[in-house]
């Protein structure tokens, strides 16, 4: 699933080609894939209206019209393109026409990638925490997140309502960056190891915005290219390979349905 730094790359590159620009059309081949209004509304509400602003918050992408927000969740294999003409494509679900002719593309091979429109985008995002890369969030603010809490660290990382935009991969990046087990309680951590993760959290975002994302299996760049950051991974799918810090072994553990790859020697 693309997380904050493939969405935030998404977010970058359509910026400058769709801002400004009208909808003059909306041909949604699949209805299912709107969240809210229903899908003749959504229509209805979408056909000329003025993008006037692209922005992210957590996994979210934001379009900022008129006359409402749209927002786009691309879950497991939802991408955006931007076309310069009509391209037969079967997972195509909603093409949306620009008044430049150009085509902004949402494709999902899988189905799971969601649209919504919405008057208050804060009716969505009221329930997601705070954004790790936000100047205002702080190594305090995110201690007073895990204070008391049970969980495993990279369960809470990979709850959105804690903190947004972290998923599997950046989850297992920062955790190795900050030398810190994924099953480890995360009431348990002290002031050195929450300023640890602080620091882990946003090293290993930057690094994926600076490679414009990873590339594993279904993530593209508007212009459909992969991204970077899969040359950089540090533990992230190198199960059996060596430890870029140490040399051990890589290893792999199932956590709650998911894979989580560590350290065993800098992440007792």
């Amino acid at each position: 699933m693309p997380e904050l730094p493939e969405v935030e790359t998404l977010v970058r590159e359509l910026r400058p080609y769709i801002t400004g620009r009208r909808i003059d059309h909306v041909i949604l081949r699949w209805p299912g894939c709107v969240v809210t209004p229903s899908p003749r509304a959504f229509v209805r509400r979408m056909k000329g209206r003025v993008i006037q602003e692209v922005s992210r918050r957590g996994k979210f992408l934001r379009f900022v019209l008129d006359q409402g927000s749209w927002l786009v969740h691309l879950k497991m294999t939802g991408r955006l393109l931007l076309l310069s003409a009509f391209e037969p494509d079967p997972y195509a679900r909603a093409d949306f026409i620009l008044d430049d002719g150009r085509i902004l593309r949402f494709q999902d091979l899988r189905k799971f990638g969601r649209l919504y429109w919405v008057a208050d985008p804060e009716r969505i995002f009221r329930q997601l925490g705070p954004e790790p890369l936000d100047p205002q969030f702080r190594p305090e603010d995110l201690a007073r997140r895990l204070a008391g809490r049970r969980g495993r660290l990279k369960a809470l990382l990979l709850d959105q309502s804690v903190l947004a935009g972290i998923g599997n991969i950046y989850a297992d990046e920062a955790l190795w960056r900050a030398r810190l087990h994924p099953m480890r309680p995360a009431a348990s951590l002290n002031g050195e190891e929450i300023q640890r993760l602080w620091e882990g959290i946003r090293e290993a975002l930057l690094a994926g915005l600076r490679h414009h994302g990873t590339t594993i299996q279904w993530y593209r760049r508007l212009e459909g290219g992969s991204g970077e950051h899969q040359r950089y991974l540090k533990v992230y799918g190198r199960a059996g390979q060596p430890c870029w810090r140490c040399g051990t072994p890589v290893v792999r553990q199932v956590l709650q349905g998911r894979s989580a790859y560590f350290c065993p020697v800098c992440q007792r």
